[in-house]
């Protein structure tokens, strides 16, 4: 293991002691503890949004807490889910009377412990918490009628975040806010590739093994079984691969309106980025699907994974008001377009 770290047990710890360092007027820690991350500019009358999740996705989760999108994030370990009680501390602080928003990948230990932290809130403080469950990895199968989305939340829920944050800044109750994350949710659609592994400082050794010569298409963040492993191809191979399913799956036609992320899963240039929208924007306007706006760089990486994400978000008047909005925390920044 090559990475510059004092100790493994040490490594999310001064992770956050830097970041509040660098941050000390946009970012704070509440209830004494570094993993309960909050907005230090809070704003009176408004909905209150919260995520959470494993570390080691930088920006994501905590680097969108801030003016314009969410207003707190519980931190767990690298590729671990934070608990309820750093959940629960985290809602209390961002409640401005107004109820609180939860948004999280559709990962078995996030969906028990902000399950347990609502209730907590509930019984214990009287806020009203309602959830919005990301999951729109292609790789996974479709859900069934009436059966319940398995599939992997992914970077598109920079999308939820955004959109829902731009709702919760515009006044929007709690009720019109969950609708518009939950509309972002099933308009959104994304698959990744993955083209080497990477370490999680407690294990000391690569999550998986990947030839030099090889590349996985679908797999997920934490290097979960991806949907074909093969010979590394060109990148306009690549992404013909990646976005078939991604258009197929919604579906998304001719006329539609969307926005692009590509996303870089940790050690992936942004040269290469660019040369994946390149194809992107191609097939996009040959099969007479208009590109709203665009984001390239990383916004969910998974250590120093090499590979790339394309998310696509299918919109109509309504998000694209709340994607043109501004936004500003110490990861992202966006004037309004």
């Amino acid at each position: 293991m090559k990475k510059i770290i004092n100790t493994a047990e040490r490594f999310v710890p001064e992770m956050l002691e830097g970041i509040y360092a660098a941050h000390p007027d946009e970012l704070r820690y509440v209830n004494d503890d570094l993993h309960c991350l909050v907005n230090a500019r809070t704003h009176a009358g408004k909905v209150g949004l919260s995520t959470g999740g494993g570390s080691g996705h930088l920006p994501l989760f905590l680097g969108y807490v801030g003016e314009g999108m969410l207003d707190g994030c519980a931190i767990g370990d690298v590729f671990q889910s934070p608990s309820a009680e750093q959940m629960l501390a985290v809602t209390k602080h961002i409640d401005q009377g107004e109820g609180v928003l939860y948004i999280y990948g559709n990962y078995n230990g996030d969906i028990f412990n902000f399950d347990s932290a609502a209730e907590m809130a509930d019984f214990e403080e009287n806020i009203r918490v309602l959830s919005c469950v990301a999951g729109e990895d292609v790789a996974g199968a479709a859900p069934a009628p009436g059966e319940p989305n398995k599939r992997r939340g992914v970077a598109g829920i920079f999308f939820v975040f955004k959109c829902a944050g731009a709702a919760a800044s515009a006044g929007l109750n709690l009720d019109d806010v969950k609708r518009v994350a939950d509309k972002v949710c099933a308009n959104v659609r994304t698959m990744g590739v993955a083209l080497s592994s990477c370490t999680v400082p407690r294990l000391g050794r690569p999550s998986f093994e990947i030839a030099a010569d090889e590349m996985e298409i679908g797999m997920g963040i934490h290097g979960e079984p991806g949907v074909r492993r093969g010979k590394l191809q060109s990148a306009d191979e690549i992404v013909d691969e990646m976005l078939s399913p991604i258009l197929n799956d919604l579906p998304y036609g001719q006329g539609d309106e969307v926005a692009v992320l590509i996303n870089g899963l940790g050690a992936t240039p942004l040269e290469e980025l660019y040369v994946m929208f390149r194809r992107v924007n191609q097939t996009l306007g040959a099969k007479g699907i208009k590109v709203y706006h665009t984001y390239v760089g990383e916004i969910a990486t998974s250590m120093e994974m090499a590979g790339a994400s394309i998310s696509l978000l299918k919109v109509d008047d309504e998000l694209k008001q709340y994607l043109a909005a501004p936004a500003n925390t110490p990861f992202f920044q966006q004037f309004a377009y």
